[in-house]
């Protein structure tokens, strides 16, 4: 075969065209498969991925931010400390937090602590006959101090090796039974919160529009009879997260206020609206109760006459709320730009009133082909 011929046929090969044929069928059976399974797809589309699923609309995640005031106050008279009046600045630790709040609802107090020398807690580790039970200098960070190497009489019948560490040493197994705050559940908490769905430029607050100065004053939030206000009693959200104010507030525990903000903008925006749900954090499993609760440990310190510094170190039971905030919202704004502009009778009217052309000449400033602005 010559080169020209091979040549003209490797030209017909590229650019001849094909088109399909279609056969036409006249079988009844055939026909009531193929049309029916075109309806499944159409059901398929219309009903699960437009309507249950949405697919025509578009969505965002929410950015928020959260600030928290709490107010109330409790008094208390025990043995193991004077009369004393506990406002907010006392029981709130720290003053601030990052969407979180802590509520001080029992302690342990060691006061009058100083550094110096003392015998350990009785401890099968600690526990000595003699000074050669205890080796200068060990320290383990399971106890309190540094071993000084002497063994010394912690009681008239246990002898324990003696620590240089801040004396007299914490027993914190004289928590109360009772929580020594127990009128905390008769605090209330405002919670401020800002939310902005970035996408669609939606913003909202749970301060709704129409609450102003006085009623914020005198509401509380209440499912049934008040559900926009934002001040929230700890008692009630915690009984709504099924569990016991008095029981929790013992050892402690963390709550979490979740504030989901999900909407459908197809909807009026007016509608978009806080909802809030409450939920024990903190492990609840009576197979597994090493460890219960919420605590941690904070010091006072002064200075002494003689120039001595003393401290008072305080364990502090009570209960961690966390502030969750979350939401998705979705809009069908791109689904309808689409029939507007592929569909409807005067798309070219409304693809030229939506769409600006932009043309830009080198020796002049750019030149906008067409308007943004609606039609007459």
């Amino acid at each position: 075969m010559s080169k020209a011929a091979g040549c003209r046929g490797f030209l017909h090969h590229v650019f001849d065209y094909e088109t399909a044929k279609t056969l036409v069928i006249p079988h009844f059976g055939v026909g009531i498969v193929f049309r029916f399974t075109q309806l499944l797809v159409v059901l398929y589309v219309v009903g699960y991925v437009c309507v249950v699923q949405k697919g025509y609309q578009e969505t965002d995640s929410v950015i928020s931010t959260v600030t928290t005031k709490v107010k109330g106050f409790a008094y208390t008279n025990t043995s193991d400390m004077d009369p004393r009046m506990w406002d907010v600045a006392d029981y709130v630790i720290p003053p601030q937090g990052d969407s979180s709040f802590f509520i001080l609802t029992n302690l342990v107090v060691t006061p009058e602590q100083t550094q110096s020398h003392c015998p350990e807690l009785p401890n099968p580790s600690t526990v000595c006959k003699d000074d050669c039970d205890c080796i200068e200098g060990y320290n383990d960070p399971r106890r309190n101090g540094i071993r000084t190497g002497l063994c010394e009489n912690f009681s008239t019948t246990v002898k324990t090796c003696e620590v240089f560490s801040w004396c007299p040493l914490e027993v914190d197994t004289r928590l109360p039974k009772k929580a020594l705050l127990a009128a905390a559940e008769n605090f209330t908490v405002l919670i401020k919160n800002s939310i902005t769905y970035p996408k669609f430029n939606f913003h909202g607050r749970n301060i709704l529009p129409h609450v102003n100065s006085s009623y914020l004053a005198h509401c509380e939030f209440n499912r049934l009879t008040d559900p926009d206000c934002p001040i929230f009693r700890l008692k009630r959200i915690i009984s709504e997260a099924e569990a016991d104010f008095q029981e929790m507030a013992v050892k402690g525990g963390i709550l979490g206020i979740l504030i989901d903000w999900s909407c459908d903008l197809d909807w009026w925006a007016g509608k978009c609206l806080p909802k809030y749900s409450f939920r024990r954090l903190d492990s609840q499993n009576q197979d597994n109760d090493v460890a219960p609760g919420y605590n941690f440990r904070f010091a006072k310190f002064y200075k002494r006459a003689d120039g001595v510094e003393e401290r008072t170190l305080i364990k502090a039971y009570g209960i961690r709320f966390e502030v969750i905030v979350f939401g998705t919202v979705s809009d069908s704004e791109s689904g309808c730009n689409w029939v507007m502009l592929t569909c409807m009778r005067k798309r070219d009217l409304y693809t030229k009133e939506k769409v600006t052309y932009l043309v830009e000449s080198p020796d002049s400033e750019p030149v906008s082909m067409g308007t943004t602005y609606g039609t007459q």
